[in-house]
C-alpha cells in the first residue's frame, strides 16, 4: 500500500467547473443534511442548494460564508473516499488548515464544519482588506530567490508608507499571495510589471487573510468557538509554519490557540509545509483533495524548491510525474481514480 500526505485546498478552489461537486462525490447524505440544517438555522443557504444551482455565480459562490463551507464539505468527501492508500500526514493551504484538522481527527466532521462556517462568515462580514497573487518564478519554475527577496523588500517598503498596510499573506510555491488595504494593493500593482498576461491578480471576495488586519476576526472566532471542540489528532498535522502536531503529544488548547490566532493573523508558509511533509514523511504520493485543480502547481513548485528527488525545474517535475505519478489531484477525474474506488 502506498503512503500519502494529503493536502487540503483553500479559498478560491470551488469555481464554476466545481458546481455539483458535492452531488457527485459526497456520499454521506445524513452528514450533508446536518450541514444544511446548521446553515439554514443560521439563516444561510444550504450547501445542497448552492452546489445544485443551475449556474455558478461569483457574487454568491465565492463569498466567504458560502465558499468556505462548500470547500470544506468537498474536501471531507474526498478524504473519506480515499482507498488503498496509507495517509501518513495531513496539511492544507490557508483555510485548508481547518479541513486538515477534521481530516486528521483533531476536529470531528461537525466541529470542523462549525469552525469553517464560523470563520468564513466572520471573514465575509468584516471583509477587511484584500488579497492578490503575483509570481516570482517564470514558467520554467526554476527557483529565483533573488527575485523573491526583491519583491518582499518592495512589500516591506510599501507597508512603511503612511496609510498603507501590506504584507505577505501566503508563501505559495512560486507565487506570493499578498494582502493589505486598498492603498497597499494599489501601490504594489503600480510598482511591478504585468506578467504572464494576468498578474498581479486581485482575488474576488478575499480579505487580507493571514495579516494583522485580521486580528478582529481572530478575536471574534475565539469568542465563538470553544477550545473544547479541539481534540487529539489521529494523524500528524503539518501547519502553516511547517510545524508538526503529533498524535498523542498535542495540547488541544494550544492547537485552538494557533488555529484561531497565529494562523489567522500571520503569514501562512505553505511552501515550508510541503517541504517539511516531503522530508519528514517521504510519502509515495502527495494527494490534493478537491475541489478544484489549481493547487498542483504550488505543490510541485514547493517540491522543486526543496530539491525533492533532485527536481530543479518544471521539466524535471513533468518527467518524474510522467514516469511514475506521485502528485494526485482528486479534482481531476483521471487522477481521482488512482486513489479511490471510482466514486
Amino acid at each position: 500500500m502506498k503512503t500519502a500526505v494529503v493536502i487540503c485546498p483553500g479559498r478560491g478552489t470551488y469555481t464554476k467547473t466545481e458546481l455539483g461537486y458535492l452531488k457527485r462525490h459526497f456520499r454521506d447524505a445524513a452528514l450533508l443534511a446536518d450541514f444544511d440544517a446548521r446553515r439554514q438555522a443560521a439563516g444561510q443557504e444550504s450547501l445542497s442548494a448552492l452546489d445544485g444551482a443551475t449556474a455558478y455565480s461569483v457574487a454568491k459562490h465565492s463569498r466567504g460564508d458560502n465558499a468556505s463551507a462548500l470547500i470544506y464539505a468537498s474536501t471531507l468527501a474526498d478524504f473519506r473516499a480515499l482507498d488503498e492508500v496509507e495517509v501518513v500526514a495531513v496539511t492544507g493551504n490557508s483555510m485548508g488548515w481547518y479541513s486538515a484538522l477534521a481530516c486528521g481527527g483533531a476536529l470531528s466532521a461537525h466541529a470542523g464544519f462549525d469552525v469553517v462556517n464560523t470563520m468564513g462568515t466572520l471573514m465575509q462580514e468584516r471583509l477587511i482588506g484584500g488579497q492578490m497573487i503575483y509570481p516570482f518564478v517564470d514558467e520554467s519554475w526554476q527557483p529565483d530567490p533573488a527575485r523573491k527577496a526583491d519583491l518582499l523588500a518592495l512589500v516591506a517598503d510599501i507597508n512603511t508608507r503612511p496609510g498603507h498596510s501590506f504584507g505577505l499573506s501566503i508563501d505559495l510555491g512560486g507565487m506570493l499571495v499578498l494582502a493589505g488595504n486598498d492603498a497597499g494593493l494599489t501601490a504594489f500593482e503600480a510598482a511591478v510589471p504585468a506578467v504572464q498576461g494576468r498578474f498581479p491578480m486581485r482575488l474576488a471576495n478575499h480579505a487580507a487573510f493571514h495579516t494583522a488586519l485580521q486580528a478582529p476576526v481572530a478575536e471574534a472566532g475565539r469568542a465563538r468557538l470553544s477550545p473544547a471542540l479541539f481534540g487529539q489528532p489521529k494523524l500528524p498535522l503539518i501547519d502553516g509554519r511547517g510545524h508538526v502536531w503529533w498524535p498523542g503529544a498535542v495540547d488541544p488548547s494550544a492547537l485552538w490557540e494557533y488555529t484561531l490566532g497565529h494562523q489567522v493573523t500571520e503569514p501562512y508558509d505553505f511552501t515550508r509545509a510541503i517541504a517539511h511533509a516531503a522530508r519528514e514523511f517521504a510519502p509515495d504520493l502527495f494527494i490534493i483533495t478537491g475541489p478544484g485543480t489549481t493547487l498542483g502547481g504550488a505543490v510541485a513548485q514547493s517540491l522543486i524548491f526543496a530539491n525533492w528527488r533532485g527536481m530543479g525545474s518544471k521539466t524535471d517535475f513533468q518527467t518524474a510525474q510522467t514516469a511514475a505519478p506521485f502528485l494526485v489531484s482528486m479534482g481531476m477525474e483521471d487522477q481521482r481514480r488512482l486513489v479511490t474506488k471510482g466514486d
